[in-house]
């Protein structure tokens, strides 16, 4: 493990990078189908549902978010020593999403956190997780990701215009 760094006196999030799937329905669409003119774009405010297809999940959804952030602000992968993923969203049950990603770090396989898995609260867990190893004795300077998207899909009813698919990635 790396020396201990000094303590940090400034904690926040330098970066962020969203990704939403090109494939979307039009939100007016949908109120007309669902009878309800206005409620998702005027009462909501939404204009487009996103959607993945077939060749996505919630892993390469994160993925790009996360591919994304390293790039556009020019991350190096060896000064990364956290990440954490929320989702809601499963591949198979069996194994964490974030060994998926970890595929980015290249070498850097040393590399803390989890996925929290637990609907709307994944997310805010990650980050708060990210935050409280930054704090903690156990901060080794490195720097920590969160990142947190899910594939939602409801049927016709009331929680259906909450439906959709998007990440976020914090540095």
């Amino acid at each position: 493990m790396a020396a201990m760094a000094s303590r940090p006196s400034n904690v926040g999030i330098l970066a962020m990078e969203a990704y939403f799937p090109t494939c979307f329905v039009d939100q007016t669409a949908l109120e007309a189908q669902d009878g309800c003119a206005g409620k998702y774009t005027k009462g909501l405010g939404q204009n487009r549902l996103a959607f993945v297809t077939d060749r996505e999940d919630i892993a390469s959804v994160l993925m790009t978010a996360v591919q994304r952030l390293l790039e556009r602000f020019g991350v190096d992968p060896a000064h990364v020593g956290r990440l954490e993923v929320g989702t809601e969203s499963l591949i198979d049950k069996s194994k964490s999403v974030k060994t998926s990603l970890m595929r980015l770090f290249g070498e850097n396989k040393d590399i803390e956190g989890v996925t929290s898995t637990n609907a709307c609260y994944g997310g805010t867990a990650a980050l708060l997780n990210s935050v409280a190893w930054v704090q903690s004795e156990d901060w080794d300077g490195r720097l920590a990701i969160c990142v947190a998207g899910d594939i939602a899909v409801y049927e016709a009813g009331p929680a259906r215009p909450t439906s959709g698919c998007g990440a976020g990635a914090m540095l």
